[in-house]
């Protein structure tokens, strides 16, 4: 019986996993504005408490769903870098540029970069502001 218990535990909470599934570039639909996903340097997801992955486009749908779904947690949010494509990060732990000479599927001009030294070499080259994922969440709309 505690096999049996054991077994069925296993099975429910492999269901329940924070794992990301990979967004696949070209066929996979923008969870907020229903675009397909297609930039490697842009898209964006985060898993549920269900363990369900919603992705993304860009990291402005990715903030606006949040937005609009306060519930949401700070956990397993994960960006696709600039100095990375198509690489999927924790969004909590990078550096996000808003520059017009950077321009995102979305049109907020907001690019995630894996660390803040990353952003600081391309703000040298692409003027813009710099932000952390909190200071970015509070603003009213990337």
């Amino acid at each position: 019986m505690k096999i049996l218990f054991a077994l069925i535990l296993a099975t429910m909470m492999m269901g329940c996993s924070s794992v990301v599934d990979p967004i696949e570039y070209g066929s996979d639909e923008c969870h907020y504005c229903s675009m397909t996903i297609v930039e490697k340097q842009y898209a964006s997801a985060l898993v549920t408490d269900k363990g369900k992955t919603r992705k993304f486009d860009a990291v402005e749908c990715l903030v606006n769903f949040i937005h609009e779904n306060p519930e949401i947690t700070a956990n397993n949010l994960y960006v696709n870098v600039f100095d990375a494509p198509g690489k999927l990060v924790d969004a909590t732990s990078c550096s996000y540029l808003i520059s017009p000479m950077l321009p995102s599927p979305m049109g907020a001009n907001l690019t995630a970069f894996s660390n803040m030294e990353q952003a600081n070499a391309m703000l040298q080259k692409a003027p813009g502001k710099l932000y952390s994922w909190s200071e970015l969440l509070a603003l009213e709309k990337p």
